[in-house]
């Protein structure tokens, strides 16, 4: 199996994972009026400008959903039905939340807040591992960003052993832009990397802080980078030079609960 092949069946293996897939025209038109919670929607390349489609994109765009356009052959593999033409949604498992409504949820609660922003995590097993712990450590809110990351999928759902239900997670369009605005409110940014200067040890998670972990081999996007207010560094002392994901951010959240608790 040559390396284009092998990557089509894993973006298609993925896709599959996703939660419910709703298929043709009407159908999407119908789950986007009524509000239902969509991660994304797949138009084919070739599908032409259609009233349907027209409304598909004016939907879409009115509530800040993304629009891909793939091959048709691709939806074809994914369909289950073969009566998408040209059009399928994946519908969320769960609302999203918007951003200002982590600053409310923390506010209630009458404790500085403390979230965990991903910049870019495509694989849903770690991402449900990250939601049950940011459920197990009292992380206030998690935030994922609309286009190359995951969403709220069923997988997503059953490796946080249920743990997505508990958790507040916020969908932006920019991470960049969402840090700047978590900023504004007082909200500390600290990118996990490994070049940072100070140990995540030495952070005093005590203020109210958002802490950043970067997508699976990449790390965290130079313009993320740059947005931060400090970068901290996990020790490491064997050959393999980054941790997976899911353990960064474990590491750093129970850091964050521990010095919180006391």
């Amino acid at each position: 199996m040559n390396e284009y092949i092998y990557c089509q069946f894993v973006l298609i293996s993925n896709e599959r994972r996703m939660a419910d897939i709703i298929e043709g025209r009407n159908p999407v038109i119908e789950a986007l009026k009524t509000g239902r919670p969509i991660n994304k929607v797949l138009l084919a390349r070739n599908i032409g400008l259609h009233s349907a489609v027209a409304e598909i994109l004016h939907l879409s765009k009115s509530r800040r959903i993304p629009v891909e356009y793939v091959e048709r052959r691709y939806i074809d593999k994914l369909s289950a039905t073969s009566s998408h033409q040209g059009v399928i949604a994946y519908a969320s498992i769960k609302e999203y939340v918007a951003l200002e409504d982590l600053l409310t949820i923390s506010s209630e609660k009458n404790e500085s807040p403390f979230y965990c922003i991903l910049d870019g995590i495509e694989d849903p097993q770690n991402l449900g591992a990250i939601i049950r712990t940011a459920e197990a450590s009292g992380t206030h809110g998690v935030i994922i960003r609309s286009r190359r990351a995951v969403g709220l999928t069923a997988t997503v759902a059953k490796v946080s052993a249920g743990a997505v239900e508990y958790v507040p997670v916020a969908r932006v369009s920019n991470i960049s832009q969402a840090m700047v605005a978590l900023k504004r409110s007082g909200v500390w940014v600290v990118g996990i990397d490994q070049t940072g200067e100070i140990l995540y040890t030495q952070v005093d998670f005590k203020l109210s802080t958002a802490i950043v972990i970067g997508s699976e081999g990449k790390g965290l996007s130079d313009l993320v980078k740059k947005r931060c207010d400090s970068l901290a560094s996990i020790p490491m002392l064997g050959r393999i030079t980054s941790l997976n994901a899911s353990v960064a951010a474990a590491l750093v959240m129970y850091e964050a609960f521990k010095q919180r608790s006391c």
